[in-house]
């Protein structure tokens, strides 16, 4: 916005979801069975609009910039109204459609679970077991291997033994080599994979021999009997999903429960029946064994009886893995058929990559993990079992497997919905939910044939449309998507897979992926573990101060900042301390910036920049190389450089350097001395410089700086008074030689007095003559000067500069040698040349005035201060 831009920025909450429908509840403890679902759907829309609120006092607070009194919000009919139609647009292009199919399923939560909304727990305990499926019709080649009098079973390894009783065919890898072996221990014959026989055989404490080895695709036309379900045969089928990472090469194939496994079960029309209900427990279809047994807990147990007793387990072993986990409730999902919305990504996928190449991501590594995770999606699932939500508007049959939606129905729901929310989907009855004209073919209203269906659409798609409801212009596309690395499968992808389905282009032009924050031991925050560090105690201050004291805005921002905000981040006391100290000292160099340009007007009293002391020449050449850095790590989005540099610049450059030299400029000279104006010409630049630099991410202290101005009589708001302005009159490279050769010689001076006044000592500086001489003799052109520019730097009670050693000097002196490389013109001129600095204690007093040894006694003036005051 200061560098002229007009920024279109509107706040937005994701009001629905499950995480609020669960607080809810849970806090209605007992009484939420009870409850309908409009009960349900007041309680978590109040409770959605007190966390709004409470939030966007926090973002004020943190003097976050937008017009908060137009924000947009989920739950608004309006924005609802807008996503019902980009739904229909999709389903209407067959993007969206209804099918049975396995989805990850939350027992917990009962409804199905976008791959976004899972976390994976690396500590999960699965009992792993070790499976025998006896051959029933070996293929003709099998059966020329094996010589028909000895049983031969073939050998599966599974992680989650509750899908057994769903087991519908056992896969292999037709390119890979299989073998019959024999077991050492019981004598029994086996077939698995060539290359796991060793593994194998050694987790199952005992040796194979290999009778004969054949190729995968000859066990094609095979079939095997269920390991306890005596009259169910599985059939043997090529699959490409088969690995030999792990197991033995040959898979446990239950469609209900894999998303492979459906594939398959697809291509070879099998049984996708599930067993399991929206409890994740065994119905009654499952046989009286197992129902009504949750399939994580007891479930699994009765299956591992039901194969101990058919003999058909070799071993069951404890396996911990990392396993798919509800992200709000924090239990583990299963993988069960049912019928639901999907979109059909697959044929948005291919353009959707195609417009990712145009999207510039930074961090730049954060384009392949989209479409890692984007490739890794084999469907998006967008219906979910609950209520607080955006219905999705279909009619169901009652008594046939049918669904109604149509742009006549659709067109109506909209109406209804832009006008009233989508509450109207649970309030009115289902006739008037229905246009005229459709409800006189369906039935008319007393005998009508559909009910409204009791799916709500994904948080992803209500949050993925935002785009369209907020972004201006017929365009409709940001320069810029921000969020965290999580939402890369998130809000990111459900974006560009909306986007892309209606209207073929991308919602962004550039995407900022953020890291995390972490513990002051590294350890992850969540709210969910209640361990979060809130802003609002960082900046307020805790119940108790000094533990937690208050840090003000400011300090959390310097720290956002100064955190490399790409990658996991510490907060801790320590952090936000070093935060606060880099700010106060800030807050000084302000002051004195300030309290140095009191009675100064920029626009009368400014000296040409020509005719500035080559000090002030020099640190206006350096607030250039800055404000051009500053800029250009803005538009990089690296605040973290932008901080390295200020702190640099206040604390080295300003504090111990410039500001130390010119005290005597400013303090001792009379007021409107061109010298002194040349030194207040410089910090008015610095001053206004500095307060841009550090406005975006101090925004308070900014502010408070430009009401205290005091040649800026109308103070305004710096956010509306442009960027840096620097002039290229300001670069002269060749100052750096004169500045940064006498620096050298100061710095062997300063060196060798250690702790000492450098103001009571007189330095000789002996040059060969040549460039270097030259370029010093800028800073000084009589021989001896107690006033000179080159004596002010070296900040001595007189410098004498001479092209040749001294006739006499007096015992009592220190000798330097150094030599300095100038380098000009690109480095056309290069010549090094050597030096030598004589230190020695100055003959002069102390001057009572401005305290420099530069006076005949220490009762009477020094000669320039006599001239100051009696100007006076």
């Amino acid at each position: 916005m200061m560098r002229g831009s007009k920024i279109h920025f509107v706040p937005g909450w994701d009001c629905h979801g499950l995480p609020i429908e669960i607080k809810v509840l849970s806090e209605l403890g007992g009484k939420a069975q009870n409850l309908s679902a409009m009960e349900i759907r007041e309680k978590a829309r109040s409770f959605a609009k007190a966390a709004i609120e409470k939030q966007k006092s926090a973002f004020i607070r943190w003097g976050i910039m937008a017009d908060w009194n137009n924000c947009y919000y989920t739950f608004d009919g309006r924005y609802e109204a807008r996503q019902l139609r980009i739904f229909y647009e999709m389903y209407d292009k067959g993007l969206i459609y209804r099918s049975y199919k396995p989805v990850f399923w939350s027992p917990s939560s009962r409804t199905a679970l976008a791959e976004a909304e899972l976390e994976y727990n690396p500590e999960h305990v699965s009992c792993s077991v070790y499976v025998k499926f006896p051959l029933l019709k070996p293929s003709p080649k099998l059966a020329s291997l094996i010589d028909g009098s000895s049983p031969v079973s073939f050998l599966v390894w599974t992680t989650q033994p509750w899908t057994i009783p769903a087991n519908q065919a056992v896969c292999y890898m037709p390119e890979s080599k299989y073998a019959v072996v024999k077991c050492s221990k019981s004598g029994d014959f086996y077939v698995l994979a060539a290359d796991k026989v060793t593994s194998v055989a050694s987790t199952l404490e005992t040796t194979f021999e290999v009778i004969s080895t054949f190729s995968g695709v000859d066990l094609e036309n095979g079939t095997c009997a269920h390991p306890f379900i005596s009259e169910r045969v599985s059939p043997l089928l090529p699959a490409s999903h088969v690995t030999m990472t792990k197991g033995t090469g040959l898979v446990h194939t239950a469609p209900a429960h894999g998303m492979e496994d459906y594939s398959v079960a697809s291509q070879h029309n099998l049984s996708m029946d599930c067993l399991v209900n929206e409890d994740g427990v065994f119905t009654d279809a499952a046989g009286p064994e197992l129902q009504n047994k949750a399939v994580l807990e007891e479930g699994t147990d009765a299956v591992i009886k039901m194969l101990q007793a058919a003999k058909n387990l070799l071993k069951k072993e404890k396996l911990v893995h990392s396993y798919p986990y509800d992200w709000r409730t924090k239990k583990p999902v299963v993988i069960r058929a049912s019928k639901q919305w999907f979109v059909n990504i697959t044929d948005i996928k291919t353009t959707a990559k195609e417009l990712l190449k145009k999207v510039k991501f930074i961090p730049g590594s954060a384009l392949n993990a989209m479409v890692e995770m984007m490739d890794r999606r084999p469907y998006w699932c967008i219906s979910r079992q609950r209520v607080w939500g955006v219905p999705i508007p279909v009619f169901h049959h009652k008594t046939k497997d049918e669904f109604l939606i149509n742009s006549q129905t659709i067109e109506h729901i909209i109406k209804l919905v832009e006008e009233h929310g989508s509450d109207i989907w649970w309030t009115l009855p289902p006739e008037q939910l229905l246009p005229k004209e459709v409800l006189s073919q369906v039935g008319g209203p007393d005998a009508l044939e559909y009910v409204p269906g009791q799916d709500i659409l994904d948080i992803w798609f209500d949050s993925g449309t935002s785009w369209s409801y907020v972004l201006p212009g017929t365009d409709q596309r940001a320069d810029l998507y921000m969020e965290g690395k999580d939402q890369l499968g998130g809000w990111f992808q459900s974006s560009l897979l909306t986007s892309v389905a209606a209207r073929n282009k991308s919602p962004f032009k550039t995407v900022v992926v953020h890291g995390f924050t972490l513990g002051e031991k590294g350890e992850k925050m969540s709210k969910s573990l209640g361990n979060v560090i809130d802003p609002d105690v960082v900046i307020n201050g805790g119940q108790d101060q000094s533990k937690e004291p208050p840090y003000g805005a400011d300090v959390l921002r310097w720290w956002v900042a100064e955190s490399n905000v790409f990658t996991e981040v510490i907060i801790s006391p320590s952090v936000l301390n070093a935060a606060r100290d880099d700010i106060s000292k800030l807050r000084n160099t302000l002051r004195f910036l300030l309290g140095n340009v009191a009675g100064f007007n920029p626009e009368t009293d400014s000296i040409p920049v020509n005719n500035m002391y080559f000090i002030d020449q020099y640190m206006l050449h350096l607030l250039q190389d800055l404000a051009n850095k500053i800029t250009d790590a803005y538009k990089q989005y690296d605040f973290g450089k932008v901080v390295r540099l200020l702190r640099a610049f206040y604390t080295r450059e300003l504090s111990n350097f410039y500001f130390s030299i010119i005290k005597d400029r400013l303090y001792c000279e009379n007021a409107d001395d061109p010298k002194r104006r040349s030194c207040q010409t410089a910090l008015a630049e610095i001053l206004d410089v500095m307060v841009r630099s550090f406005a975006p991410i101090l925004p308070h202290l900014a502010e408070e700086v430009f009401q205290y101005v005091p040649y800026i009589k109308e103070p305004k708001s710096v956010f509306r008074t442009g960027w840096i302005r620097t002039s290229s009159i300001w670069k002269k490279p060749g100052l750096e030689e004169a500045i940064e050769s006498a620096c050298a010689m100061r710095d062997s001076f300063l060196g060798s007095i250690p702790g000492r006044n450098a103001a009571e000592y007189e330095v000789i500086i002996v040059i060969e003559p040549g460039l270097l001489f030259e370029i010093i003799e800028m800073l000084q052109a009589e021989e001896t000067s107690s006033t000179s520019q080159l004596n002010e730097l070296m900040m001595a009670s007189q410098t004498t500069l001479l092209s040749q050693e001294p006739r006499a000097v007096t015992a009592d002196v220190t000798e330097l040698k150094g030599t300095f490389l100038i380098n000009l013109e690109g480095g056309d001129i290069r010549e090094e040349s050597s030096y030598k600095v004589i230190v020695m204690p100055t003959t002069r007093e102390k001057c009572p005035r401005c305290w420099k040894y530069t006076a005949e006694s220490s009762d009477t003036l020094c000669p320039r201060c006599t001239e100051v005051v009696r100007g006076k």
